[in-house]
């Protein structure tokens, strides 16, 4: 299979991550120690090449890849040195990319925005992947639109409806290209880690009253998340960790804060109290702490590999497998371990593997 093709749209601490994972892992000859999957249908890390990125800010618009990647407001750790990639960041469309709160912090670029959907096609992008601000709704779906106008896969990295909307979903159907989303799981997140705890619990007969997770980020998309979609993003997670439980409890989980001193780190706390043998209490109050950029890295190098999967075998509209995987909104809310088995099956149904 040829290599997978990938436009950034954002450049942004995950962007950084992903390029400098591309970099890292093309170094290394045995350890991969960091990513779930070294190889997915037959594709390797180094099968993957960025060949165009979008943003607005003025220090990375007109930049090399691997210099605006470094460029502030990025704050995401240096694991690797990038030389140059020979992509140069373009200047998107503004739209609604940039929250009040963020006006601040983003130096909007004076260049002319470029065509986007010529952009993609020129550069033989086969997935372009979303990375803008939770708060880009609007912004999230032009991209969307400008996916579908150059015949590209969408990957959508927000929590803004796109896969699980059923009309944009109909219209990637119908134009035969796949999307998927919304909203993209961390590797070692605070969502996939509550769920796994109050299942485990339930599972050993342990009843769950109440349970709330609260997060705190550094980041630029702390902020804007605090500002323009900390409903959205609440209401997502809720659903999805009420999901993991076989009754009803009192559930709350993503509400957000800013801690500007935090950087790029995240930290999220978890409550959980229920009752278990003859109506004994239990409580679990805990900390998590994460750095955020790199929590984004090892899954989108799967996603990207699997949307290359299903160019190669047309697979068309939002693709349930890979949705349910690596997203926290789906078109469709499974179990866990029943997203691992669709996800497992669809791999090597269609890559052979």
């Amino acid at each position: 299979m040829s290599k997978v093709k990938v436009a950034l749209i954002g450049v942004g601490n995950c962007a950084s991550a992903f390029v400098q994972g591309l970099q890292y892992y093309g170094k290394q000859t045995e350890s991969c120690v960091g990513l779930r999957n070294p190889q997915l249908g037959g594709l390797t890390t180094r099968d993957i090449q960025v060949v165009a990125a979008f943003d607005v800010d003025k220090r990375k618009v007109g930049k090399d890849l691997a210099e605006a990647i470094f460029a502030a407001p990025n704050n995401a750790p240096k694991v690797a040195d990038v030389p140059a990639t020979g992509v140069t960041v373009q200047k998107g469309s503004l739209l609604d990319g940039v929250g009040e709160c963020t006006r601040s912090i983003v130096q909007i670029s004076g260049a002319a925005d470029v065509n986007v959907a010529e952009a993609l096609r020129s550069s033989g992008a086969e997935v372009a992947v979303n990375l803008l601000p939770s708060g880009a709704v609007e912004a999230s779906r032009w991209y969307a639109a400008q996916a579908l106008a150059a015949g590209c896969a969408f990957v959508n990295a927000t929590p803004n409806f796109v896969a699980s909307d059923a009309a944009w979903a109909k219209r990637f159907e119908d134009a035969g290209l796949p999307v998927a989303g919304d909203d993209l799981v961390d590797q070692v997140g605070s969502t996939a880690l509550h769920k796994t705890l109050l299942k485990l619990l339930s599972m050993n007969g342990v009843r769950i009253a109440e349970t709330y997770q609260l997060d705190v980020g550094g980041g630029t998309e702390s902020l804007d998340t605090l500002d323009r979609s900390r409903d959205a993003k609440r209401a997502i997670k809720t659903q999805s960790v009420a999901a993991s439980l076989p009754y009803k409890a009192e559930v709350v989980a993503g509400s957000t804060d800013y801690v500007d001193f935090l950087q790029n780190k995240r930290d999220s706390y978890f409550w959980i109290s229920g009752s278990y043998f003859c109506n004994a209490p239990m409580r679990i109050d805990l900390k998590f702490s994460t750095v955020d950029a790199p929590n984004a890295g090892s899954v989108l190098f799967d996603v990207v590999r699997a949307m290359k999967v299903a160019l190669e075998k047309k697979q068309k509209g939002a693709v349930l497998p890979v949705c349910v995987y690596a997203f926290k909104r789906p078109p469709q809310l499974v179990p866990l371990e029943t997203a691992e088995e669709m996800f497992t099956r669809f791999i090597k149904e269609n890559a052979g593997h």
